[in-house]
């Protein structure tokens, strides 16, 4: 119903519709891994461990009502996210 209200409206040739399906499909192997982007991570992970430990320490050292991982689980889970993302793109 809507493909013949389209031509209708667009008043386009049969051969026009033809050239905008798939002729062909190429798989690609998976893009190689960069060892500066990976080392990257691996040092934001640090960071991220180092400002864990530092939460939790001033926390409880300042005596804070609130729990710690309400600062901690975010950052982890967006940092996991994130690597999880690169280390799946392909």
């Amino acid at each position: 119903m809507f493909a013949d209200f389209i031509r209708l409206v667009n008043r386009r040739s049969r051969s026009d519709y033809e050239r905008g399906f798939i002729q062909e499909v190429r798989v690609r192997r998976k893009s190689p891994r960069n060892r500066g982007v990976e080392r990257l991570f691996l040092a934001c992970w640090v960071v991220i461990a180092a400002k864990c430990v530092l939460v939790a320490w001033l926390f409880k050292h300042y005596q804070i009502a609130v729990n710690p991982m309400w600062v901690i689980a975010p950052t982890v889970v967006f940092a996991a996210l994130c690597t999880a993302v690169y280390l799946l793109r392909d």
